[in-house]
């Protein structure tokens, strides 16, 4: 079976190696390099096992990239702390969409609005719309990007209608799709990312429900996330307004 690889991240700038990578799966690491191939060097190995290649890595890799503590406990927050950080960001709040429906949607009037006649009348009053048109007004980046599959199901259709009240509250909404994701390697998980200092990561059951906010503040783990995004943003086309 194919492993389940996330590239976490790499020392090197330009030339990709060393880089660290985990098996999502059996969060087993992966590190590549250059190899150790001088013979007195490799004479000191222990426990070096025939068909195991030694590679030479930085220390500052591991520790820049290699996973942190496996028993960390996530700090899970409920959604009135949540919400309260689209009150409170100082500069930049962005989203990377990656679900085919979400329930939450579709317990609205104005999905049941979409689905009879594709057509939506907004409240632009509510507290999403008057806190975020606030935000963007004092000058702060808001923005996110959705990734579509081919054709759009309808629960993502109903929410490329709805960019255009978000961009009506200044937000700057794209697609992308499926397939790029895919090649991207972007992952299945959705999240935002406040300030480049602090990850959402929101969590779903498999009947598409909102069931747990995890906040990351790790500074690899948001530099991976951000770099997610920047690979997002820059595949990614604006919606029609």
């Amino acid at each position: 079976m194919t492993r389940r690889l996330r590239f976490n991240g790499t020392g090197s700038g330009d030339t990709g190696c060393p880089a660290v990578h985990e098996d999502m799966d059996t969060h087993e690491v992966i590190v590549h390099g250059p190899p150790l191939t001088d013979p007195e060097d490799i004479a000191q190995l222990q426990h070096l096992s025939p068909g195991e290649v030694p590679i030479v890595v930085p220390r500052e890799l591991l520790v820049d990239w290699g996973p942190k503590d496996m028993t960390r406990k996530a700090e899970v927050v409920g959604l009135d702390a949540f919400n309260k950080l689209f009150e409170t960001f100082r500069h930049s709040a962005w989203r990377l969409e990656t679900r085919r429906r979400y329930a939450s949607d579709e317990a609205t009037e104005t999905y049941a609005q979409f689905m009879a006649s594709g057509e939506v009348s907004w409240d632009m009053e509510s507290w999403y719309c008057v806190t975020i048109r606030r935000q963007t007004d004092d000058g702060k980046t808001v923005g996110r990007v959705r990734v579509v599959d081919d054709p759009p199901t309808p629960g993502q259709r109903y929410l490329m209608l709805n960019a255009r009240r978000n961009a009506l509250l200044g937000e700057d909404i794209r697609n992308l799709s499926r397939a790029d994701a895919e090649q991207l390697r972007l992952g299945d998980q959705d999240f935002w990312i406040f300030d480049s200092r602090l990850v959402a990561v929101l969590n779903f059951d498999d009947a598409d429900n909102l069931v747990s906010v995890e906040l990351i503040t790790e500074p690899a783990e948001v530099v991976r996330y951000s770099m997610l995004r920047d690979a997002a943003m820059h595949h990614a086309f604006i919606t029609e307004r």
